[in-house]
């Protein structure tokens, strides 16, 4: 059967599909002659059974589409339409606590792992610079100065050195409150630089990932050339490990936008935009989840210098270690165990 064939038997099923889709959905053109009160009311229930039906078939259009290798644009548009009626169907209309539990159990994680190539453009384009800036800083600590100013540069001394006025000296708890909340605005307005700089074609995403990789790893090259290592390294370990992935998920987050404006396939640039910005939205609700347990980690943990540095070592490694088996196994379908055969005895 040829691609021309295909389209001509079964286009019928497609539009049908389209058509409930935007009615469920609430984006049926309006007719004229109608305001917008006789419009909802004339509008009927959604026929669950009958888009039940035209997903299923639509699925199999779709994989068979696939298999044969037929014109990107047809695969492109049933891809579209059983991603929308998935939504519809499969949607949660709870927004208590089980809704939550099922965004960060499921939903986030399976997102990010559905992001898998923006999320590794995002990664290399955040840790690439941030080691090289590190060496060059740490083989020549004024190199920092190429970002920082030496004011700048000396505070950063100042606070990671063992004098009064450095990192975990002197903390009440006033101030690790009024700390928690200064980290949590910082965190979370670096995450939303790396997610809008996607609207500008993702080039801002890309932009704001590379710098402050740089700026990491030029402060951390030049703490550990002036001897603050044990200092430093003892107070990022833990947090990092939910601050800088969330950033790298927002910037990730970021390109999808991007990328729904530079190629939006057979949608238009409108719709490839709202559609980027759906996906889009479950990684910025994990990215600011991850920010506040980092914000509160930063504040009330990594801070302290009453807990050895071995130990900081060794919750930050179990952080990191957690969060990348939450990412990269959290959500998976459970295997099934295989059925058993019994076989009547002759």
């Amino acid at each position: 059967m040829t691609p021309l064939q295909f389209e001509s038997q079964y286009a019928a099923v497609w539009d049908a599909l389209e058509a409930e889709l935007d009615r469920i959905e609430g984006n049926a053109k309006r007719k004229k002659g109608k305001t917008l009160g006789e419009q909802v009311q004339a509008r009927p229930a959604p026929d669950a059974a009958g888009l039940a039906a035209l997903y299923r078939r639509s699925c199999e259009h779709l994989a068979l589409a696939r298999s044969r290798a037929y014109p990107i644009h047809m695969t492109q548009r049933l891809e579209g339409l059983t991603h929308r009626a998935h939504q519809a169907i499969y949607r949660r209309h709870d927004y208590g606590g089980a809704r939550l539990k099922r965004l960060f159990l499921v939903e986030f994680p399976q997102s990010v792992r559905r992001q898998r190539g923006f999320l590794l453009v995002a990664t290399l384009v955040f840790l690439l610079p941030m080691l090289a800036m590190g060496w060059a800083t740490y083989r020549d600590p004024g190199f920092v100065l190429s970002l920082v100013d030496a004011a700048q540069a000396r505070r950063f001394d100042q606070m990671y050195s063992e004098g009064s006025k450095a990192i975990g000296r002197e903390r009440s708890a006033d101030t690790d409150w009024s700390m928690f909340g200064f980290y949590i605005m910082h965190n979370i307005g670096l995450a939303f630089q790396c997610f809008a700089g996607g609207v500008l074609a993702g080039i801002g995403s890309l932009f704001f990932l590379a710098f402050n990789g740089l700026f990491f790893g030029a402060i951390a090259g030049y703490l550990t050339a002036r001897g603050h290592a044990e200092t430093f390294w003892s107070f990022v370990v833990t947090h990092s490990a939910f601050e800088v992935t969330a950033i790298v998920i927002a910037g990730a987050a970021g390109l999808r936008l991007g990328h729904a404006l530079v190629a939006p396939g057979r949608m238009t640039r409108l719709q490839a935009l709202q559609h980027g910005a759906r996906e889009a939205a479950v990684l910025v609700y994990g990215a600011i989840a991850m920010l506040l347990t980092a914000a509160a980690l930063e504040a009330f943990w990594s801070s302290a210098r009453w807990v050895a540095p071995q130990v900081k070592y060794g919750v930050g490694a179990a952080c990191w270690a957690l969060v990348i088996a939450y990412l990269g196994w959290q959500g998976r379908p459970r295997r099934s165990a295989p059925a058993t055969v019994h076989r009547d005895a002759d």
